[in-house]
């Protein structure tokens, strides 16, 4: 009899060492995953999962082992930051979680191009940028690594360099990437001049993250942000451009792909997001990493193509800030991204998906051109407004380049600064602006728990000058007019609009429905007739872009 309670015993105590050992890992697992990530490794019951791992210092072999000895593997170990990509199966990563070695666990998101085939609406086209004819730079000796989709080679552009990442084939299947790099940088020779991109003699330095559909993995991004930093000064390549995300789920500062970006940022690579193309799903909708307060992240603006810039407006799918979690005032500028035309990749999904948005040049026979829209061409623009700005200054660092552009904006007669940031990109102005700045953070949005008044950080401080203050960011717009709405950085002063804190909580920003009270600023409901502005605008669906994101262009 005795025997047996000691057995019982024995059992009960080791029962309760598995459990207190289980608690200690899910403990450590709380500890080091956002919640995001933690659900999607408890639904993944014995499914291998893909997370990102970083570290407190460096993993040596025997922790590398360790994860083997689980059953899984070692994708990328990263430079850029301090991490690994791994693959293990679901139920060992609680186990993972308790060396306390590891920093941070994430799930390694699945990212999406920002962009979609532009609408056959027979509207006029944006063929060119009328503050580039006169200008004496073209981006010589400049490189722009674009992380994407990969290049193929066109009568436009050809890559200096190209790289691959999870892919055996550098070449652009989907026709993204060769998008991108011709707004940026494509020479318009077969056009003869209608076609040509903002930059047409910098470098291109293609390096492929996303697959034949638009789609990729974060570790991916990583590992391209790993070979820039590690052959920026080989290529001279000066400018990143990223018109990728997803959506986010954690604070900037955990989050390993802004960190990664903000790593490239700080070795004197001006990295330029795409703010994603989530804005008719309202306020709160900026994509990882355009979530960095570092990072210049743009927004996109349709324009019309009739040379009246008062009938502009934001695109619709545009997203907008501020960003979740952090509450950066974000985009930080906007520019024309919808309906753009550069140059196809030939036999690519997009191409031959979508051949009504071919483009035939004037005088040829072929197409050789497709129109797009999205915050991806919108970033794709500034890229190349970056490059002649250090082809003219060498010498300009990231912050600086962000700060002038931002000053230099023309400022816009759209009232939510969240939307627009600081205004509408003006080429000419930037290559003209002066001024020098050490930091450029975005700004918070701030609440004052005392008054209950929301504002901004105030930039004059954040960037180390009066000159870069509020009112010289956001002024001479319509509704920012003297700077008068943002004097002493508050932002609509008596609180009343976020008084119920909506902003601070779940994410709801205008839930009460103060700002369009009475339908005044929509008077006969011309805007939101039929569900126009919101009709299938669910652009993210299961943190993929959803197969019907073409509708999203205006």
């Amino acid at each position: 009899m005795r025997s047996r309670n000691v057995y019982k015993l024995m059992v009960w105590f080791g029962l309760l060492f598995c459990a207190t050992a289980t608690l200690a890992n899910n403990g450590r697992l709380n500890a080091t995953a956002n919640a995001h990530t933690r659900a999607q490794i408890a639904s993944s019951g014995q499914e291998m999962v893909d997370l990102i791992v970083t570290y407190r210092s460096r993993p040596n072999a025997s922790q590398r082992d360790v994860i083997v000895n689980h059953g899984g593997s070692v994708r990328h170990s990263f430079d850029v930051i301090n991490g690994q990509a791994i693959r293990v199966p679901a139920h060992a990563a609680e186990r993972l979680a308790n060396n306390p070695n590891i920093e941070r666990i994430t799930m390694d998101e699945p990212v999406g191009a920002a962009s979609t085939p532009a609408s056959s609406v027979p509207t006029p086209l944006l063929t060119s940028f009328p503050d580039l004819e006169y200008s004496p730079y073209t981006g010589t000796g400049i490189a722009v690594a674009v992380i994407d989709s990969g290049m193929r080679s066109h009568p436009d552009k050809k890559p200096f360099a190209s790289q691959a990442f999870g892919y055996s084939k550098t070449d652009d299947k989907y026709g993204h990437g060769n998008h991108v790099a011709g707004i940026i940088a494509g020479t318009g020779d077969h056009s003869e001049g209608p076609y040509r991109g903002v930059a047409p003699a910098a470098d291109i330095i293609s390096l492929r993250v996303l697959d034949d559909y638009g789609q990729g993995l974060t570790s991916d991004v990583i590992a391209a942000l790993d070979w820039v930093l590690a052959n920026k000064d080989q290529y001279n390549i000066r400018v990143a451009n990223l018109s990728l995300g997803h959506p986010v789920f954690e604070a900037a500062a955990d989050d390993p792909l802004v960190q990664a970006v903000e790593a490239v940022w700080n070795a004197g690579v001006v990295v330029v997001c795409s703010a994603g193309n989530a804005g008719r799903d309202g306020y709160g909708t900026i994509t990882s990493p355009g979530n960095s307060s570092r990072v210049l992240t743009v927004g996109s603006v349709t324009h019309w193509g009739d040379g009246d810039t008062m009938n502009d407006i934001i695109s619709t799918y545009s997203s907008r800030g501020p960003t979740r979690i952090d509450r950066f005032v974000k985009p930080d500028l906007v520019t024309p991204g919808n309906r753009l035309i550069s140059i196809k990749a030939k036999d690519s999904y997009l191409a031959k998906t979508y051949p009504e948005r071919e483009i035939v040049a004037p005088g040829k026979a072929t197409a050789e051109y497709l129109q797009l829209s999205g915050t991806s061409m919108a970033a794709a623009v500034v890229s190349g407004a970056v490059a002649l700005m250090l082809e003219q200054d060498p010498t300009l660092t990231p912050d600086t380049v962000k700060a002038r552009l931002m000053r230099s904006a023309r400022k816009v007669d759209f009232s939510d600064v969240f939307a627009t940031g600081a205004g509408m990109l003006n080429i000419d102005a930037a290559l003209n602006e002066t001024g020098y700045v050490s930091h450029a953070a975005s700004p918070r949005v701030i609440r004052d728990d005392t008054t209950e008044r929301l504002g901004f950080e105030n930039t004059s401080v954040l960037w180390g000058g009066d000159e870069w203050a509020l009112g010289y960011l956001w002024s001479d717009g319509y509704l920012w007019s003297d700077g008068y709405l943002w004097s002493d950085a508050y932002l609509w002063s008596d609180g009343y609009l976020w008084s119920d804190g909506y902003l601070w909580s779940d994410g709801y920003l205008w839930s009460d429905g103060y700002l369009w009270s009475d339908g005044y600023l929509w008077s006969d409901s011309y805007l939101w007739s039929d569900g126009y502005l919101w009709s299938d605008g669910y652009l993210w669906s299961d943190s993929e872009l959803a197969s019907d994101s073409e509708l999203v262009d205006d």
